[in-house]
């Protein structure tokens, strides 16, 4: 009895370390590759001109790594070298410069990013969760509300507006 029960408890102890290191490992792999992809692309474009991709690419990691101000300076690359390549796929791009600005707490230039992105992407779930998460915090709970509510006709089971919409409207009865 005491043997079986110490050779479960190992066999759970080996399950247990096994999943650890598999998630330690996967997580260094991980990182390795955005690492690597980081010292690319930052040697690529300081000697040369990049493409939208690779300046879309880089900021999409420094905003991973929460260096905004890089990250926005390379969306603005990426949205100038968009207009010379004739790139129609600019909502991204937009969205992603919305949300360094947000992550700074520049509200209004997060929304207004946030808007050029749904202007060229009307359907963009992520850019209309983001901009009412934006509205929402310059206190304008009507046009977050109706933001939300816009995501959700076009995507009706979008959890986050549709959790946050509730929670406005909540807000709205009780004032």
């Amino acid at each position: 009895m005491d043997n079986t029960l110490a050779i479960v408890y190992l066999a759970i102890l080996l399950v247990l370390l096994s999943a650890a290191g598999f998630t330690i490992f996967r997580q260094i792999f991980k990182t390795r590759k955005i690492e690597n992809a980081l010292s690319r692309l930052q040697k690529k474009l300081n000697k040369e001109k990049g493409t939208t991709q690779e300046y879309y690419e880089l900021a999409s990691i420094y905003l991973d790594k929460k260096v905004y101000a890089q990250a926005i300076s390379l969306f603005q690359k990426a949205l100038k070298a968009a207009e010379q390549e004739a790139e129609d796929n600019i909502a991204p791009i937009y969205n992603g410069l919305g949300y360094a600005y947000f992550a700074q707490e520049q509200y209004d230039l997060a929304i207004r990013n946030y808007k050029e992105a749904i202007k060229h992407q009307p359907q963009y779930i992520t850019a209309l969760n983001n901009l009412g998460h934006a509205y929402e915090r310059k206190s304008l709970t009507a046009q977050a509300l109706q933001t939300y509510e816009q995501a959700l006709e076009f995507e009706p089971n979008n959890s986050t507006a549709k959790r946050r919409s509730e929670k406005l409207r909540r807000r709205l009865v009780t004032s």
